[in-house]
């Protein structure tokens, strides 16, 4: 009996569903993202690179740092924390709450607690616990928060917030992933060194900026050239032995000045709908403008304002103020203001 076709068949068959599920089902499930949204400030992630930040991933291929550097952060679980933010207007109901969850706490420390807020109370529990703490904290119109921590050994080092995805990487080409870690992960450099004067001085002298780096200094990259009339604005600022003589500067080339700025861009810290992470609340700015006739405060950014790009939230009993001159405030409360329209 002749098997050589059945033998093709198998064989045709083994190398389509070898196809179908390392080439198709990952073009299909990848290859078409689009940009999503971040949580819960719902802007559009991810931006493409600049044109200098873009041209700086070509010279971080053509340079070989995939080979020693990875791209990839990993993350293993996600806990919860619960932070008591305000104290409300009942403290010895907080403080008994308090005495509830923290059974080896003297009312003494309970006190001293509160007088410190925000603070967390519950740090590194599952979700279902942190509800029974968020829960037992509702007295007195006390104020607490459900913080949600990514954890893993990559957060843990400081490398990241969060793990990466796939939306991380829609507008490289190609996606520098990496497979090794000689050096740490750049996944999230941009966040942690956001100086791109580091950067160039990191690659030209690395054991300098860190100690015991195993990276080899790139100073292929620079150029060193006599000092003409003033000292160029983009030299380094070297010391010691790495000093150029009198009358010498040492300037990073186009090439040096591209890969620091894809370096800064590498970020991957904000809050996405399947990464959530809870990112702290910048501190409240100092700079408030009041509106003429109005109660309240215009303060661009901040909740509570009709800035651009802004949510407007109206609390009972507050104005509410408008950038634009107060026309076309609408009001969530009965007795909020509004600016009369010029």
């Amino acid at each position: 009996m002749n098997y050589g076709p059945l033998i093709f068949l198998a064989a045709f068959f083994a190398l389509a569903a070898s196809w179908f599920g390392l080439v198709l089902t990952p073009q299909m499930q990848v290859g078409h993202l689009t940009q999503t949204n971040t949580v819960p400030a719902e802007e559009t992630y991810p931006l493409a690179r600049m044109g200098l930040a873009r041209q700086g991933l070509d010279v971080y291929r053509a340079n070989g740092c995939a080979y020693c550097h990875s791209q990839q952060i990993g993350q293993t679980a996600t806990v919860c924390n619960v932070v008591l933010a305000g104290a409300g207007t009942n403290k010895t109901a907080l403080i008994q709450a308090l005495l509830t969850l923290k059974t080896n706490w003297s009312e003494a420390q309970a006190a001293e607690f509160v007088a410190k807020l925000p603070q967390p109370v519950v740090e590194s529990v599952t979700r279902e616990e942190a509800d029974v703490a968020l829960k037992a904290l509702k007295v007195g119109g006390a104020k607490s928060e459900l913080w949600v921590v990514p954890v893993g050994p990559d957060i843990a080092r400081g490398w990241g917030k969060r793990r990466s995805v796939a939306e991380d990487f829609l507008y490289d080409s190609p996606v520098m992933l990496g497979s090794q870690r000689i050096g740490p992960d750049l996944a999230d450099v941009g966040t942690r060194k956001a100086d791109v004067e580091w950067h160039l001085r990191h690659l030209y002298a690395p054991a300098v900026e860190v100690n015991g780096s195993l990276m080899p200094p790139y100073r292929f990259l620079f150029e060193r050239r006599r000092i003409e009339r003033a000292r160029s604005p983009d030299a380094l600022a070297l010391a010691g032995k790495l000093a150029p003589e009198t009358g010498y500067e040492v300037v990073p080339t186009p090439k040096a000045t591209a890969l620091a700025a894809y370096l800064v861009s590498l970020r991957a810290d904000v809050p996405l709908y399947h990464t959530p992470l809870t990112v702290a609340a910048p501190p409240a700015s100092t700079n408030e403008v009041k509106a003429p006739g109005v109660t309240g405060t215009n303060t661009p950014g901040m909740t509570g304002t009709n800035g651009p790009g802004t949510a407007l939230t109206n609390s009972p009993g507050a104005a509410v103020t408008n950038a634009a001159g107060g026309a076309g405030v609408k009001s969530n409360s009965a007795s909020a203001t509004k600016a009369p329209a010029k």
